[in-house]
């Protein structure tokens, strides 16, 4: 890990400078896969899965037969572990359902704000050798709580050109039919344009590679919604003496494997404490099937001594980081500080693997610093929230010469005769701005 000792606050945006991501070298690529999907549809879809992926010769769209024997073919404790962790994010999310009120402005004047399901949204699950069947319980179970109609998965197959079972018994759980064996950015260009197989979505969410991501942002700029922007994933613990060096290197160590460009920063109060955890991270390497993944992770993290948590805090801030360990004393009061951080672990058994998996929380956040001004997929990112209104006669009356005066102010002589031929004023003869 890179080192720093009480850096001066003018020197932080330099320090925590995120390695630049270049995408030179794959923007001809995804382009061209977009492009050409769009003007072929399904022969182009097909060709570049062949090409990058495993669908060979078989048919892009999950038959039923695989839906149904996918239960059979996961051990009952995992069965079990996906039922809690898909109980709990349920609960979580159910309780982001904003409920519709009517707010009366004034007499007369009532407006309300109503929460409509997005009509089709696009799940993309990674999949391959690590098939992220979590992620499809973290998108899924939102749209379905927000009550979208069409729910559409891509998600590529393993080696043996089958979907992982785990990704489709996650996707019948929560009701989802519409599952696609395509991956990559030709699985993003299928969802945003649809294909005579894939129908197109309105919205496209999910994780992937920087192919995806990519694809993902091309897509947005040509009409279809994306969740966020998202860059490799990372997280800060803030720790002092008090903290145990065992699960502040078990928790580093859980983001490293993540991929070789995942950012790991540590926070330390105490100097003593962060040499602590550099010894038990060497330790712990080794017994990783990840270990050279983590090991180049690690090589470009930081670890910053800092005299104290309040001045530690500021500068985890100016980070903004996707995951945030609070892993010290005085946590829970510490977290009301929080101003710009993804989700937020608060104390010494928080880890975050309990919000990838199954505390409740949503695991799709922020990277890159988006923290500062974006949060994560919740019921929210699955609505389209329509603002209503209704004036009786007596409440326009009431409203009209507020809205002729700012309307005539603005030279807006149109906006203002709209309340006029409703009031019975006259509309003035001269009708130039």
């Amino acid at each position: 890990m890179k080192h720093y000792s009480n850096p001066a606050s003018e020197t932080w945006e330099n320090i925590l400078q995120r390695p630049a991501q270049s995408e030179a070298d794959i923007e001809p690529i995804v382009r061209g896969i977009l492009d050409e999907i769009a003007r072929e549809g399904d022969p182009a879809v097909r060709r570049y899965e062949q090409r990058f992926g495993h669908l060979g010769d078989g048919a892009m769209h999950v038959p039923g037969t695989d839906m149904a024997a996918a239960e059979a073919l996961l051990e009952p404790g995992l069965r079990g572990a996906i039922a809690t962790a898909l109980a709990n994010i349920t609960r979580f999310h159910e309780a982001q359902v904003e409920q519709q009120t009517v707010v009366e402005t004034m007499p007369g004047v009532r407006c309300w704000r109503r929460s409509i399901p997005i009509q089709r949204v696009g799940l993309y699950i990674p999949g391959g050798t690590a098939p992220l069947f979590s992620s499809l319980l973290m998108l899924g179970a939102p749209a379905r709580i927000a009550g979208c109609p069409e729910v559409v998965v891509c998600t590529p197959a393993g080696k043996d050109g089958k979907v992982h079972p785990a990704i489709l018994y996650c996707a019948q759980l929560l009701g989802i039919k519409e599952v696609y064996r395509i991956g990559g950015a030709q699985a993003i260009a299928a969802m945003a344009f649809g294909t005579a197989t894939v129908p197109r979505v309105d919205k496209i969410l999910g994780p992937g590679n920087r192919y995806v991501d990519l694809a993902k942002r091309l897509v947005a700029q040509r009409g279809t919604a994306i969740d966020l922007p998202a860059g490799p994933s990372e997280v800060a613990v803030l720790a002092d003496a008090t903290s145990d060096p065992i699960f502040v290197a078990a928790d580093l160590l859980s983001q490293a494997e993540h991929g070789a460009d995942s950012q790991v920063l540590l926070v330390s109060t105490d100097a003593a404490f962060s040499e602590a955890v550099e010894r038990e991270v060497e330790r712990q390497l080794p017994l990783l099937p990840r270990e050279e993944v983590a090991r180049q992770a690690m090589a470009n993290s930081l670890s910053v001594v800092m005299p104290d948590a309040p001045s530690a805090l500021r500068l985890i801030d100016a980070y903004a980081p996707e995951h945030l360990i609070l892993a010290c004393a005085n946590a829970r009061s510490l977290a009301d500080l929080v101003v710009h951080a993804g989700s937020v672990f608060i104390g010494p058994y928080s880890c975050e693997s309990a919000g990838d998996y199954a505390s409740g929380t949503n695991h799709t956040l922020p990277t890159n610093g988006y923290a500062r001004v974006s949060a994560g997929v919740s019921v929210d990112s699955f609505v389209r929230k329509t603002t209503f209104q209704e004036l009786t006669q007596e409440g326009l009356h009431a409203l009209a010469p507020t809205i002729v005066a700012m309307a005539e102010a603005e030279g807006l002589r149109a906006h203002a005769n709209a309340v006029r031929v409703r009031t019975g004023e006259a509309i003035p003869e001269n009708a130039t701005a």
